[in-house]
């Protein structure tokens, strides 16, 4: 399991990123002088940081004074130690929540105390019965392993969206120190076309704005978003709705974060 970030990151492929993103609206910014569109204020590191720490106060979740913030090229790179899982991805969510950030690189380390800590007997109990109480989980089809505080999740249910569920409802627990969904997805085949229409469909329904900047494919149930979004909110709407199509055994997100768009 890599925490390192919720996407890969290397530094150059970054750097270069933020060259030709910045290269590509000189026009823009070009005709936004002459008054022919709105003008495009880009954020500054100093500026992402400020906001990204208030952000962290804001969230009660959080405890800001565990969590360091670094940022370079609009990139957010999160570092401390926290006690519970759930606060590491509560950290992350806030960060990504910030107007200009691009990626965030999550650093955090998750050591639970040891006194009082819970044994990996006691989460796996913590675990079955958080599974068993969430109505939107199929938890006779899902079985847990813990080592070192450490969740595998594995089985099979029938939508990408019980899977994220499994996940969702075992991370917040005390003691857990992460999670890895191996969970997959048992689907009868259907028309790849149809699973893309009803997509479409729902996205039209749901996320208008963001669903005219998204292009979908989809193949062998394997659906792949590329496109470019104004923010990680929208991009988690985004996911959240295709996977509830039926038909989907995994979702292959590449879509942009481009808060300038």
């Amino acid at each position: 399991m890599s925490d390192r970030g919720t996407i890969p990151v290397e530094r150059a492929t970054k750097r270069a990123k933020i060259d030709v993103f910045r290269a590509t609206r000189s026009d823009e910014a070009t005709q936004a002088k002459e008054g022919t569109m709105p003008t495009v204020t880009m954020k500054s590191d100093a500026q992402i940081k400020s906001d990204v720490i208030s952000e962290l106060k804001w969230d009660s979740r959080v405890n800001e004074t565990e969590v360091g913030v670094q940022v370079r090229d609009g990139i957010v790179t999160l570092v401390g130690t926290v006690d519970v899982y759930a606060k590491k991805i509560a950290a992350r969510e806030a960060a990504h929540r910030v107007m200009g950030v691009l990626d965030v690189v999550d650093e955090m380390q998750v050591k639970v105390a040891g006194i009082g800590a819970r044994t990996d007997t006691e989460i796996a109990r913590a675990v079955r019965e958080a599974l068993e109480w969430d109505a939107f989980v199929p938890d006779k089809d899902i079985r847990s392993t813990v080592s070192m505080g450490i969740v595998t999740l594995e089985g099979a249910v029938s939508t990408w969206a019980q899977r994220s569920d499994a996940e969702r409802a075992v991370r917040g627990l005390t003691g857990v120190r992460g999670v890895i969904n191996q969970v997959t997805i048992t689907t009868k085949p259907l028309d790849p076309l149809k699973i893309k229409n009803d997509i479409e469909e729902a996205l039209q329904r749901q996320a208008e704005r963001e669903a005219r900047r998204i292009a979908i494919s989809v193949k062998d149930g394997v659906v792949t978003l590329t496109g470019r979004i104004r923010s990680w909110t929208e991009k988690n709407a985004v996911d959240r709705v295709v996977g509830f199509a039926p038909g989907v055994r995994r979702v292959d997100d590449r879509l942009t974060v481009d808060p300038y768009e």
